[in-house]
Protein backbone atom coordinates (compact mmCIF):
# COMPACT_ATOMS: atom_id res chain seq x y z
CA UNK A 1 0.00 0.00 0.00
CA UNK A 2 3.14 2.10 0.80
CA UNK A 3 4.40 1.95 -2.24
CA UNK A 4 1.07 2.48 -4.39
CA UNK A 5 1.00 5.68 -2.26
CA UNK A 6 4.74 6.69 -3.14
CA UNK A 7 4.34 6.12 -7.05
CA UNK A 8 1.08 8.00 -6.94
CA UNK A 9 2.76 10.91 -5.31
CA UNK A 10 5.49 10.61 -8.02
CA UNK A 11 3.31 10.79 -10.56
CA UNK A 12 1.74 14.00 -9.29
CA UNK A 13 5.23 15.71 -8.91
CA UNK A 14 6.12 15.03 -12.56
CA UNK A 15 2.83 15.77 -13.78
CA UNK A 16 3.13 19.08 -12.19
CA UNK A 17 6.75 19.44 -13.31
CA UNK A 18 5.51 18.64 -17.10
CA UNK A 19 2.67 21.31 -16.79
CA UNK A 20 5.51 23.99 -16.07
CA UNK A 21 8.54 23.33 -18.38
CA UNK A 22 5.51 23.21 -21.24
CA UNK A 23 4.73 26.24 -19.77
CA UNK A 24 8.23 27.65 -20.11
CA UNK A 25 8.54 26.49 -23.66
CA UNK A 26 5.35 27.77 -24.93
CA UNK A 27 6.80 31.89 -22.96
CA UNK A 28 10.51 31.41 -24.53
CA UNK A 29 9.10 30.28 -28.31
CA UNK A 30 7.09 33.60 -27.76
CA UNK A 31 10.31 35.42 -26.96
CA UNK A 32 12.17 34.08 -29.48
CA UNK A 33 9.78 34.88 -32.44
CA UNK A 34 10.09 38.38 -31.25
CA UNK A 35 13.90 38.50 -30.27
CA UNK A 36 14.77 37.12 -33.88
CA UNK A 37 12.72 39.49 -35.53
CA UNK A 38 14.79 42.21 -33.77
CA UNK A 39 17.95 40.91 -34.47
CA UNK A 40 17.00 40.09 -38.15
CA UNK A 41 15.75 43.35 -38.53
CA UNK A 42 18.98 45.08 -37.07
CA UNK A 43 21.27 43.01 -39.09
CA UNK A 44 20.70 44.89 -42.57
CA UNK A 45 21.69 48.01 -40.66
CA UNK A 46 24.59 47.34 -39.29
CA UNK A 47 25.97 45.94 -42.87
CA UNK A 48 25.09 49.00 -44.23
CA UNK A 49 26.76 50.91 -41.66
CA UNK A 50 29.84 48.88 -42.31
CA UNK A 51 29.45 49.20 -46.20
CA UNK A 52 30.17 52.72 -45.33
CA UNK A 53 32.80 52.79 -43.25
CA UNK A 54 34.35 51.10 -46.35
CA UNK A 55 32.88 53.29 -49.15
CA UNK A 56 34.17 56.66 -46.95
CA UNK A 57 37.49 55.31 -46.62
CA UNK A 58 38.75 55.05 -49.83
CA UNK A 59 42.48 54.84 -48.60
CA UNK A 60 42.54 52.27 -45.32
CA UNK A 61 46.65 52.99 -44.94
CA UNK A 62 45.03 57.06 -44.61
CA UNK A 63 42.90 56.03 -41.83
CA UNK A 64 43.65 57.95 -38.72
CA UNK A 65 40.75 58.07 -35.98
CA UNK A 66 41.02 57.54 -32.24
CA UNK A 67 38.46 54.47 -32.62
CA UNK A 68 41.08 52.81 -35.41
CA UNK A 69 43.88 53.22 -32.58
CA UNK A 70 47.03 53.60 -35.03
CA UNK A 71 50.44 54.04 -33.44
CA UNK A 72 50.27 54.91 -29.78
CA UNK A 73 51.82 53.44 -26.50
CA UNK A 74 50.33 50.26 -25.08
CA UNK A 75 49.26 49.85 -21.88
CA UNK A 76 49.39 45.99 -21.71
CA UNK A 77 45.62 46.23 -20.94
CA UNK A 78 42.60 44.97 -22.44
CA UNK A 79 38.77 44.75 -21.59
CA UNK A 80 36.44 41.90 -22.22
CA UNK A 81 33.02 42.41 -21.53
CA UNK A 82 31.19 38.95 -20.91
CA UNK A 83 27.06 38.55 -21.87
CA UNK A 84 25.30 36.03 -20.23
CA UNK A 85 21.57 36.10 -18.96
CA UNK A 86 20.26 36.56 -15.74
CA UNK A 87 18.03 33.54 -15.74
CA UNK A 88 18.80 29.76 -16.18
CA UNK A 89 17.19 26.88 -17.58
CA UNK A 90 18.79 27.58 -21.18
CA UNK A 91 20.77 24.43 -21.86
CA UNK A 92 24.12 25.22 -22.45
CA UNK A 93 24.25 28.82 -23.58
CA UNK A 94 25.52 30.37 -20.65
CA UNK A 95 28.11 27.57 -19.78
CA UNK A 96 29.75 27.86 -23.22
CA UNK A 97 29.79 31.53 -23.22
CA UNK A 98 31.28 31.21 -19.92
CA UNK A 99 34.02 28.60 -20.98
CA UNK A 100 34.89 30.67 -24.19
CA UNK A 101 35.69 33.67 -22.35
CA UNK A 102 37.22 32.18 -19.60
CA UNK A 103 39.62 30.11 -22.10
CA UNK A 104 40.43 33.62 -23.65
CA UNK A 105 40.83 34.96 -20.51
CA UNK A 106 43.46 32.60 -19.25
CA UNK A 107 45.23 32.50 -22.39
CA UNK A 108 45.91 36.17 -22.51
CA UNK A 109 47.24 36.73 -19.11
CA UNK A 110 49.54 33.74 -20.24
CA UNK A 111 50.65 36.23 -23.31
CA UNK A 112 51.18 38.87 -20.11
CA UNK A 113 48.51 40.86 -21.13
CA UNK A 114 45.74 42.38 -18.20
CA UNK A 115 42.65 41.63 -18.81
CA UNK A 116 39.52 43.57 -17.17
CA UNK A 117 36.35 41.61 -17.06
CA UNK A 118 32.81 43.50 -17.32
CA UNK A 119 29.74 41.23 -17.33
CA UNK A 120 26.22 41.61 -18.51
CA UNK A 121 24.06 39.21 -16.86
CA UNK A 122 23.87 37.67 -13.31
CA UNK A 123 24.83 34.36 -14.14
CA UNK A 124 28.27 35.79 -15.65
CA UNK A 125 29.01 37.86 -12.78
CA UNK A 126 28.30 34.99 -10.56
CA UNK A 127 30.61 32.75 -12.37
CA UNK A 128 33.60 35.12 -12.52
CA UNK A 129 33.18 35.60 -8.71
CA UNK A 130 33.07 31.78 -8.13
CA UNK A 131 36.36 31.78 -10.49
CA UNK A 132 38.02 34.19 -8.11
CA UNK A 133 38.05 37.05 -10.98
CA UNK A 134 37.99 40.52 -9.87
CA UNK A 135 34.37 42.05 -12.29
CA UNK A 136 35.18 45.89 -12.86
CA UNK A 137 31.55 46.56 -13.55
CA UNK A 138 28.40 44.58 -13.88
CA UNK A 139 25.58 46.06 -16.68
CA UNK A 140 21.76 45.37 -16.38
CA UNK A 141 20.80 45.34 -20.13
CA UNK A 142 17.76 43.02 -19.36
CA UNK A 143 16.36 40.47 -22.56
CA UNK A 144 14.68 43.14 -24.51
CA UNK A 145 17.97 45.28 -25.37
CA UNK A 146 17.07 48.58 -26.36
CA UNK A 147 19.73 50.83 -28.64
CA UNK A 148 20.12 53.57 -26.29
CA UNK A 149 21.34 51.62 -23.23
CA UNK A 150 23.52 50.29 -25.43
CA UNK A 151 24.35 53.17 -27.10
CA UNK A 152 25.83 54.31 -23.67
CA UNK A 153 27.59 51.57 -22.95
CA UNK A 154 28.84 51.52 -26.25
CA UNK A 155 30.29 55.51 -25.90
CA UNK A 156 31.81 54.31 -22.07
CA UNK A 157 33.66 51.57 -24.19
CA UNK A 158 34.74 54.21 -26.46
CA UNK A 159 35.93 56.81 -24.00
CA UNK A 160 37.85 54.39 -22.32
CA UNK A 161 39.70 53.03 -25.32
CA UNK A 162 40.39 56.50 -26.59
CA UNK A 163 41.63 57.95 -23.39
CA UNK A 164 44.35 55.30 -23.77
CA UNK A 165 43.06 53.36 -20.97
CA UNK A 166 43.01 50.00 -22.30
CA UNK A 167 44.84 49.02 -25.99
CA UNK A 168 41.65 46.92 -27.22
CA UNK A 169 37.93 45.72 -25.96
CA UNK A 170 36.28 42.42 -27.09
CA UNK A 171 33.27 40.99 -26.40
CA UNK A 172 32.39 37.26 -25.74
CA UNK A 173 29.17 36.21 -26.64
CA UNK A 174 26.68 33.50 -28.56
CA UNK A 175 26.69 34.38 -32.06
CA UNK A 176 23.84 33.24 -33.87
CA UNK A 177 23.56 32.03 -36.96
CA UNK A 178 20.54 29.97 -37.66
CA UNK A 179 18.20 27.89 -35.28
CA UNK A 180 20.32 25.03 -35.45
CA UNK A 181 23.38 26.79 -35.20
CA UNK A 182 24.75 29.40 -32.46
CA UNK A 183 28.80 29.83 -31.65
CA UNK A 184 30.01 31.25 -28.51
CA UNK A 185 32.31 34.33 -29.79
CA UNK A 186 35.24 36.64 -28.74
CA UNK A 187 34.89 39.60 -31.40
CA UNK A 188 36.84 42.48 -31.25
CA UNK A 189 35.19 45.64 -30.68
CA UNK A 190 37.40 48.02 -30.52
CA UNK A 191 39.89 49.37 -32.39
CA UNK A 192 38.14 49.17 -35.38
CA UNK A 193 39.27 47.16 -37.96
CA UNK A 194 40.63 49.18 -41.23
CA UNK A 195 38.41 48.16 -44.48
CA UNK A 196 40.35 45.62 -47.13
CA UNK A 197 41.33 47.06 -50.01
CA UNK A 198 40.21 45.46 -52.78
CA UNK A 199 42.52 43.16 -54.27
CA UNK A 200 43.62 44.85 -57.40
CA UNK A 201 45.33 47.32 -54.72
CA UNK A 202 42.51 50.30 -56.38
CA UNK A 203 39.32 51.29 -54.64
CA UNK A 204 35.95 49.87 -56.46
CA UNK A 205 34.94 52.81 -57.11
CA UNK A 206 35.80 57.08 -56.24
CA UNK A 207 32.98 59.16 -54.45
CA UNK A 208 33.19 63.20 -54.07
CA UNK A 209 31.73 63.38 -50.30
CA UNK A 210 29.42 66.42 -48.82
CA UNK A 211 30.39 66.97 -46.20
CA UNK A 212 34.77 66.12 -46.49
CA UNK A 213 35.59 62.14 -45.88
CA UNK A 214 37.13 62.51 -41.75
CA UNK A 215 33.63 64.29 -40.63
CA UNK A 216 31.85 61.47 -42.09
CA UNK A 217 34.01 58.93 -40.49
CA UNK A 218 33.83 61.25 -37.07
CA UNK A 219 30.08 59.97 -37.07
CA UNK A 220 30.20 56.91 -38.94
CA UNK A 221 32.88 55.04 -37.03
CA UNK A 222 31.52 55.31 -33.62
CA UNK A 223 27.90 54.53 -35.31
CA UNK A 224 29.32 51.16 -36.35
CA UNK A 225 30.90 51.00 -32.54
CA UNK A 226 27.22 51.24 -31.43
CA UNK A 227 25.34 49.25 -33.57
CA UNK A 228 27.95 46.07 -33.60
CA UNK A 229 27.50 45.81 -29.87
CA UNK A 230 24.03 46.02 -30.07
CA UNK A 231 23.89 43.64 -32.56
CA UNK A 232 26.12 40.97 -30.47
CA UNK A 233 23.31 41.67 -27.69
CA UNK A 234 20.07 40.98 -29.83
CA UNK A 235 22.45 37.60 -30.84
CA UNK A 236 22.99 36.48 -27.08
CA UNK A 237 18.96 36.86 -26.59
CA UNK A 238 17.89 35.22 -29.35
CA UNK A 239 20.36 32.37 -29.03
CA UNK A 240 19.74 32.29 -25.11
CA UNK A 241 15.51 32.20 -26.46
CA UNK A 242 15.97 29.45 -28.45
CA UNK A 243 18.25 26.99 -26.09
CA UNK A 244 15.75 27.78 -23.66
CA UNK A 245 13.08 26.67 -25.83
CA UNK A 246 14.99 23.70 -26.71
CA UNK A 247 15.96 22.51 -22.93
CA UNK A 248 12.50 22.53 -21.84
CA UNK A 249 10.98 20.92 -24.58
CA UNK A 250 13.41 17.95 -23.58
CA UNK A 251 12.46 18.76 -20.10
CA UNK A 252 9.07 18.16 -20.78
CA UNK A 253 9.54 15.13 -23.01
CA UNK A 254 11.23 13.51 -20.21
CA UNK A 255 8.52 14.04 -17.72
CA UNK A 256 6.56 12.61 -19.76
CA UNK A 257 8.60 9.48 -20.63
CA UNK A 258 8.84 9.06 -16.71
CA UNK A 259 5.19 9.65 -15.74
CA UNK A 260 4.21 6.72 -18.79
CA UNK A 261 6.82 4.80 -16.85
CA UNK A 262 5.72 5.60 -13.17
CA UNK A 263 1.93 4.49 -14.43
CA UNK A 264 3.11 1.68 -15.73
CA UNK A 265 4.71 0.87 -12.26
CA UNK A 266 1.75 1.93 -10.69
CA UNK A 267 -0.50 -0.32 -12.97
CA UNK A 268 2.20 -3.63 -11.81
CA UNK A 269 2.08 -2.53 -8.33
CA UNK A 270 -2.12 -2.34 -7.91
CA UNK A 271 -2.33 -5.66 -9.16
CA UNK A 272 -0.08 -7.05 -7.63
CA UNK A 273 -2.03 -6.12 -4.93
CA UNK A 274 -5.31 -6.80 -5.71
CA UNK A 275 -3.72 -10.17 -6.64
CA UNK A 276 -2.58 -10.53 -2.79
CA UNK A 277 -5.52 -9.61 -1.43
CA UNK A 278 -7.49 -12.42 -3.53
CA UNK A 279 -5.20 -15.09 -2.77
CA UNK A 280 -5.79 -14.06 1.18
CA UNK A 281 -9.69 -14.09 0.66
CA UNK A 282 -9.58 -17.90 -1.12
CA UNK A 283 -7.22 -18.91 1.61
CA UNK A 284 -9.04 -18.05 4.54
CA UNK A 285 -12.28 -19.20 2.54
CA UNK A 286 -10.52 -22.50 2.18
CA UNK A 287 -9.48 -22.39 5.81
CA UNK A 288 -12.56 -22.58 7.02
CA UNK A 289 -13.97 -25.31 4.54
Amino acid sequence: MAQIREIKKRMVAVGTIQRITKTMQMIATAKFTAAVQRARSTQPYTEKIRELVAAVCSDPAELDHPLVGGDRPKTGRELLLVIGSDRGFCGAFNSNVLRNSLRYHRRRIAEGVEVQVETSGKKASNFFKFARIPVAETHDIGDKPLFEDVSKLADRLMDLFTAGEVDSVHVAYMRFESNSRQIPEVQQLLPLQAPEMDPSGVSAAMYEFTPDEASLLNDLLPRAVRTSLFQSYNDAVVSEQIMRMIAMKAATDNAASLGRTLKRDYNRARQARITTELTEIVSGAAALA
